[in-house]
């Protein structure tokens, strides 16, 4: 008896301690997707069919993004990224799709930064000075 509850309350911690997936995003449904025909739908069309872009792209703002992605993290660790899914409708100067494009996590590649610094004009403070400036 005793053995037993003691048995149902270790379960009933260890279910308490899984690590939860987010979801964030919203990718459009591949029956609305389906809907949008490159050189005939217009950027209202894509609105009403599947709504506002997640994103637009930083310079060219004909290029919309539909970006969804699920973590999985534990505690105070890095999350970890378990699935990414990105449409990109394109649109030519008159507002119409130019083409659609869909990519996946698979489809990523790594980016390394320059190791080449710029250097920020001014001088370096030392540590005492940076910590008696805060003051």
């Amino acid at each position: 008896m005793r053995r037993g509850l003691v048995l149902s309350v270790a379960l009933a911690a260890l279910a308490g301690c899984s690590v939860p997936v987010e979801q964030r995003g919203d990718l459009p449904e591949a029956t609305a997707l389906a809907k949008i025909t490159p050189g005939k739908s217009d950027k209202a069309v894509v609105t009403k069919l599947i709504g506002s872009p997640s994103s637009v792209a930083a310079f060219d703002p004909n290029t919309w993004y539909y970006i969804s992605d699920r973590t999985k993290s534990f505690a105070f660790f890095k999350p970890e990224l378990l699935d990414q899914q990105v449409v990109a409708i394109d649109f030519d100067d008159k507002g119409v799709v130019r083409d659609i494009r869909r990519r996946t996590l698979a489809d990523r590649e790594p980016i390394v930064p320059n190791p080449n610094a710029t250097p920020a004009p001014g001088r370096k403070f030392s540590f005492l000075e940076q910590l008696i400036g805060n003051f």
